[in-house]
């Protein structure tokens, strides 16, 4: 009989064992759950912000994996975890990899567009494009590949051609330069303050350079891998003086679109080279001082809403149109396509090449296509503050 109640009491212990064992490790699925919470609070878009963490089971707790750039999302799913009494191991990867990139986190583009990738390879999807002078982000290398953050915050790759990667201190004595910001669309620097003399690089509008001097009719620059070469001062400004001198007007805004006509139309291009429907939008602005967000999806949530219901009598030159797939009770909205109001029922856009389309109803280039996909009109001139940057009020090229 005793032996019989100490069997009972052992296998009582062992349950009660069991039971403790199983409010130490809980299922994955709630740590999943608590990890997808803090994604969606702190990287809901996974374009501009990294959070790529998962939770490996370990006996009786978990070895958290993987990499971020956000500390306060991390912070924030530590904290969770420890209310909740979870055991963990901490084994992610913050970045930027300050040892892996030898403190150098930072990057200035070398080249006229360098081409920014989803994966670390040429066969990669092109996704966005930076251009010469441009300050990067520098979050981790693999082989000879950089995984940077452009200004308008996405994350991409470009291979070792597409940057300088500098120190906090390199940075910062670049950015205190003076600069000279190529204005024509296309052109080239050049060897010698002689257009006869071999080209250097060539240039399109928005190019960024470090300016040394001037020679004649040229300006002495030096690009950001130490390279020196001469650009005609017709076809160029002092960075400062050609801040200044922006209108940033609706005018300005129509005046710089029509200057891109005929460009052909890029996946992921967002420059003067070639250029996708938000591609084109972001250069406008950005040619008349602003950095918008990348995407046409990303955009349509910047500014305040002007029309929905195709009364285009709202609209001014330089609002945004958004086109693409309405919500429906089994789908949700996709934005798809966007371009800029011009005026007189016209828009222009990057679609096949950049072209101006007519939403007179009435008018024989009707552009019946893009008026049934319609979706709404933004207003981000002069409106929008949060999700752009005003180069007027930003260090972005200076210290």
């Amino acid at each position: 009989m005793k032996i019989k109640n100490g069997i009972f009491l052992l296998g009582l212990l062992l349950a009660f064992a069991s039971c403790e064992e199983k409010a130490e490790a809980p299922a994955t699925e709630t740590i999943d759950e608590e990890i997808a919470e803090v994604r969606e609070n702190y990287a809901p878009d996974g374009r501009v912000a990294l959070f790529d963490i998962k939770a490996n089971r370990a006996g009786d707790a978990y070895v958290l994996k993987g990499e971020s750039n956000l500390p306060d999302a991390v912070a924030s799913l530590k904290k969770n975890l420890e209310e909740e009494n979870i055991n963990y191991t901490d084994s992610i990867q913050m970045l930027p990899d300050e040892k892996g990139l030898e403190s150098k986190t930072w990057g200035v583009v070398p080249i006229s567009v360098a081409n920014l990738r989803d994966e670390p390879k040429h066969s990669a999807q092109l996704v966005t494009q930076a251009t010469l002078g441009m300050p990067l982000k520098v979050l981790k290398k693999t082989d000879s590949w950089f995984y940077v953050q452009t200004p308008d915050g996405y994350l991409a790759w470009v291979d070792y051609g597409g940057i300088v990667s500098m120190s906090k201190a390199e940075f910062d004595s670049w950015k205190a330069s003076e600069k000279a910001i190529f204005t024509e669309t296309f052109g080239a620097s050049y060897q010698k303050a002689d257009k006869a003399s071999a080209v250097a690089g060539d240039l399109v509008a928005g190019n960024i350079l470090e300016l040394t001097g001037t020679s004649g009719n040229f300006y002495e620059v030096k690009y950001p891998n130490g390279k020196k070469a001469f650009i005609e001062r017709s076809n160029a400004m002092p960075y400062s003086e050609w801040l200044s001198g922006l209108d940033q007007e609706r005018e300005s805004l129509v005046s710089t679109s029509k200057e891109l006509m005929g460009l052909p139309y890029l996946w992921g291009g967002t420059s003067s080279k070639g250029v996708d429907c938000s591609g084109f939008t972001k250069t406008v602005y950005f040619l008349n001082g602003f950095v918008l967000p990348r995407d046409a999806s990303q955009q349509v949530h910047a500014g305040k809403l002007v029309d929905s219901t195709k009364n285009f009598e709202n609209l001014i030159p330089g609002d945004l149109l958004f086109f693409g797939r309405k919500a429906t009770d089994s789908t949700s909205e996709r934005v798809v396509h966007v371009g800029m109001w011009i005026g007189e029922n016209k828009f222009i856009h990057s679609m096949g090449e950049v072209h101006i389309s007519n939403f007179d109803t009435t008018a024989t280039d009707f552009d019946d296509y893009n008026y049934g996909r319609y979706l709404r009109t933004k207003r981000v001139l002069n409106e929008e503050k949060e999700k752009m940057i005003n180069l007027k009020d930003s260090s972005l090229f200076t210290k």
